[in-house]
């Protein structure tokens, strides 16, 4: 068993595993020599001790290793580690293109066209070195979060073939993609690699696979006799140029498919073109299936008939009329032979099928049951080499978790721990992906309408509400209009989709400074009741102060700036005074400090009449 930290083949340290499949592992690695992220896929245990499997598996390997094109993930390294045969490959962050159409169905037309166009442009690169894939499935194809599409797989597939339809899970799959040609037992072409891009195209653009069944034998025989349905039935968004790629590429005779992926390419290129908004749904050239086969009818022309002699006939039945019922007798026997081989094939690929399900049966019925033992909390590997010691099974699926950290076993997913199961059963670990629920961050300092497009499309209801703020206030100095200011959740809270959160952001607005402090003269406040078009009158006012000096305003500091108002403004008009006895200057202060009363009172009265 593959653990953290264990070294393939001296240089390629395993951090995690990213994939598991049917044929191989695939582990994120570190490339200690050339120090760099890789992907280490490793032949399952069954396939490595396949000594002719191996044989073909290195050497096609090594062949795809010289592939270089953006479209096709590269290949570093082939070799063999202690039994464990394996590959290292460029490592690609991103899903596979079947997890894509899981989780979305149907792809719009416009991505299926550019998933496709860069597909076509990878294999053809392959065809060109006379490699070809084999097991074209949206589960080897890579897809980056920028849309760059990665093909995988190149060297493992070929070293499979159509016999071994039975076998894994991984061929199950690939049988849904299986060509007509190769599920007859013949070899593969490149015509074959033309016939799976067509059916991962149905599949980008229905959500769905043509042909399904309860088994690989069911599905094959459909691959081989039925016709492909409709996509636009299915989505009558698809213009009948776009079906009519994937009529091509799917046609059960090669003759009537592309003759290769490049040509196949260049009809993607211009399927979205005015040119083609009106075209016809495409017919073949050639008969299809085998019931769109007719028996030639030979006429004997009115010159030939007048020919015949009847005084010469040797027999009753005139010589050209023998020749002809001879020929249609001939075709009758060549159809029923046809018939009677392919009833064969079918019967004897149900009974492969039967026997394969009768061993295996048997094989259960005979091992012995084990008890599943307790794995809840423990990571991957430490439950793995459990249940490797007791012969069982098992695969990963992530599921969120409360109660356990990422990546630690929650439990079994259809069984509980201490019951009893087979030797060989396989069974289904539930790996942590995290709490559940959505995660709740810090919003502030971020804009309202990013945050709440972002937090919707995660299923959030949001709530915003604004709040007057000024850039004057020290707290939001830095304020810009739309920045949320608070939120109801704490950051690190979890909600569930449906639930709701409230956001208040910022709403800018200006408001009156404090005219009296020193810093305004009548020149700025001019400026200033410009700028924010309200008009402002100064009135002069005897008094001890330098002239200028600011005495009164009549909106007071700190209050929203509203357009169209009046703000009257009151200035000193500095006025010498000549020395007088101490109890006049007393009197004249408290004259002045009346006066200044009654101007205060005065704009108090104006501002709340304004207002």
């Amino acid at each position: 068993m593959i653990v953290k930290g264990q070294k393939i083949d001296g240089r390629y340290q395993i951090i995690r595993t990213i994939g598991e499949g049917g044929m191989a592992n695939v582990y994120l690695a570190y490339d200690t020599i050339l120090e760099r992220e890789v992907a280490v896929k490793i032949l399952r245990g069954d396939l490595a001790n396949d000594e002719k499997f191996v044989k073909r598996f290195q050497r096609e390997a090594k062949a795809a290793s010289s592939l270089n094109h953006p479209n096709i993930v590269e290949m570093y390294d082939v070799g063999e580690d202690d039994g464990n045969y394996f590959i290292v490959m460029e490592y690609v962050n991103g899903k596979t293109l079947k997890s894509l159409i899981k989780k979305r169905g149907a792809l719009s037309v416009s991505e299926t066209v550019d998933i496709m166009l860069q597909l076509t442009s990878g294999i053809a690169c392959a065809h060109d070195s006379y490699i070809i894939h084999r097991d074209i499935k949206p589960q080897n194809v890579m897809i980056l979060e920028d849309g760059r599409v990665k093909i995988t797989d190149f060297g493992i597939a070929v070293a499979l073939n159509s016999a071994e339809l039975t076998q894994t899970n991984s061929v199950m799959g690939s049988v849904h993609y299986l060509p007509p040609e190769q599920a007859n037992g013949n070899g593969a072409t490149v015509k074959s690699d033309i016939y799976s891009l067509g059916i991962l195209m149905y599949e980008l653009l229905t959500g769905r696979l043509p042909f399904k069944g309860d088994n690989a034998v069911e599905i094959a025989i459909k691959q081989m006799k039925e016709k492909l349905p409709s996509i636009i039935a299915q989505n009558p968004n698809v213009p009948q140029s776009v079906e009519n790629v994937v009529i091509r590429a799917c046609a059960k005779n090669p003759e009537n498919r592309y003759d290769s992926v490049r040509e196949m390419n260049e009809d993607l290129k211009t399927v979205l073109s005015e040119e083609r908004a009106n075209e016809k749904k495409l017919v073949y050239k050639h008969p299809d299936l085998e019931q769109d086969v007719q028996p030639e009818k030979v006429v004997p022309t009115k010159t030939k008939v007048e020919k015949v002699v009847p005084e010469k006939r040797v027999s009753s039945t005139p010589p050209k009329k023998q020749q002809v019922e001879k020929e249609k007798e001939d075709k009758e026997v060549s159809k029923f032979k046809m018939i009677v081989g392919l009833v064969g094939l079918i019967t004897l690929l149900i009974v492969v099928g039967l026997l394969v399900a009768f061993f295996g049966l048997l094989k259960y019925s005979k091992t012995k049951p084990v008890v599943l033992p307790e794995i809840a909390g423990e990571t991957k590997e430490e439950a793995g080499a459990k249940l490797d010691k007791l012969g069982v099974y098992y695969t990963f699926e992530e599921e969120p978790s409360n109660e356990y950290e990422e990546g630690l076993v929650v439990g079994y997913k259809t069984r509980k721990a201490n019951s009893k199961v087979k030797q060989g059963t396989t069974v289904v670990l539930q790996i942590s992906s995290g709490e559940s629920g959505i995660a709740i961050e810090d919003y502030k300092k971020r804009n309202v309408n990013v945050v709440k497009i972002e937090l919707e499309n995660q299923g959030l209801k949001v709530v915003s509400e604004p709040r007057k703020v000024s850039t004057d206030d020290d707290d939001y100095k830095d304020a810009f209009e739309g920045m949320i200011i608070s939120q109801n959740k704490e950051p690190g809270s979890r909600l569930d989709k449906g639930e709701t959160i409230e956001l208040v952001y910022a709403t800018l607005v200006t408001v009156y400074p404090d005219f009296l402090d020193g810093s305004w003269d009548k020149e700025k406040i001019q400026g200033f009741c410009d700028d924010n078009e309200i008009t402002c009158e100064f009135d002069e006012s005897n008094s001890s102060k330098e002239t200028g000096t600011i005495l009164s305003q009549g909106r007071k500091a700190g209050v929203e700036v509203k357009k169209g108002v009046v703000l009257r403004i009151v200035v000193a008009k500095h006025v010498e005074t000549a020395p007088v006895e101490t109890s006049n200057e007393n009197q004249e202060e408290t004259d002045e400090s009346n006066s200044n009363s009654n101007e205060n009172e005065e704009g108090n009265t104006e501002e709340s009449n304004e207002n």
